[in-house]
């Protein structure tokens, strides 16, 4: 039987037992991982650089794109390297540290996809006080109170987490350092204070939900009150985008946790994993810069200058 002093590593979950199919796997996740770099990368310039973007919308737009890669850097270089290799290994420091920094980029990004609505909410429903209620100050503000809440958050978890005793040997059910798989590692008896530190968090995830689904109902109420067709498309192209983000990161993430253990399975926990914590990051980027016309033409003029060195 196995104990957290004697652990000294764990043993991730492999893609592929062939040398093969792992070499797939690491150039597959290599040709995700500098997409998603190149994306948000790109965004973060583009924000920067052009002063029309220095906009409440998209300050935390550039929040999310920094989040988006930090979350993609904390999972995929480590799973390429272990494909490259042929390894399943991970250090116990090093799990305690991919796990922390997932939770803490990951309820971070939800925290600031919130505050995307309250902000898309202001500007469409009360324009009139949106340089009062989203002035900068307000905006760095709630920035760094999502990113501290998430950093306090993570700490916790994590804290809890590795505290309990580990009786079921070191091999992780998931290719990165996962509550739900390492609790699975700890005594049956002893998890319980970590799944009711997950409740309470879930439970204020869920309110975040509620307020970011009744912030859009009475967005698109007054989206449709808008006379002119040009007026409602623009509206909605700054909308759109961020309802799709929320839509595909709150779907696989609640799904992933919240299905019954009848349909769950390695195949489709790894399925979900690699949804949320690698493929959302990744199109991320796609998804905003689709309908906005100004990020699009930001973009544009950034390349134009980078690769033809004209402005």
């Amino acid at each position: 039987m196995s104990n957290t002093s004697s652990i000294t590593h764990f043993l991730l979950l492999a893609f592929a037992d062939t040398r093969e199919l792992q070499l797939l796997h690491f150039w597959l996740f290599l040709g995700i991982y500098l997409a998603a770099l190149l994306g948000n990368g790109l965004i973060i310039t583009a924000i920067a650089c052009d002063h029309r973007l220095h906009t409440p919308m998209y300050f935390f737009l550039l929040n999310l794109s920094i989040l988006d890669l930090g979350c993609i850097s904390t999972t995929v270089p480590k799973s390429m390297t272990n494909s490259l290799w042929d390894t399943r290994a991970i250090s116990y420091v090093g799990c305690a540290a991919q796990l922390f920094l997932f939770v803490f980029l990951v309820i971070a990004e939800y925290s600031l996809l919130t505050i995307m609505a309250y902000d898309r909410y202001v500007a469409i429903c009360q324009p009139l006080h949106y340089g009062t209620l989203l002035g900068s100050r307000a905006c760095v503000h709630m920035a760094a109170a999502a990113w501290g809440t998430a950093f306090l958050n993570s700490l916790l978890h994590t804290a809890n987490t590795f505290s309990l005793p580990l009786c079921k040997g070191n091999a992780v059910d998931q290719f990165f350092c996962e509550i739900p798989p390492l609790l699975k590692l700890s005594c049956s008896h002893t998890y319980i204070r970590e799944v009711g530190v997950i409740g309470f968090s879930f439970s204020l995830h869920i309110l975040c939900f509620i307020f970011i689904m009744v912030s859009y109902v009475h967005i698109f109420r007054a989206v449709l009150r808008i006379p002119s067709e040009q007026g409602r498309h623009k509206a909605f192209s700054t909308c759109i985008p961020h309802l799709a983000v929320v839509s595909l990161f709150v779907s696989t993430g609640m799904f992933a946790y919240l299905k019954p253990p009848s349909i769950s399975s390695p195949s489709l926990d790894l399925v979900l994993a690699v949804l949320y914590s690698v493929v959302h990051p990744a199109v991320n980027p796609l998804i905003y810069s689709m309908r906005n016309k100004e990020l699009k033409d930001a973009l544009r003029n950034l390349i134009r200058e980078v690769v033809f060195q004209q402005k």
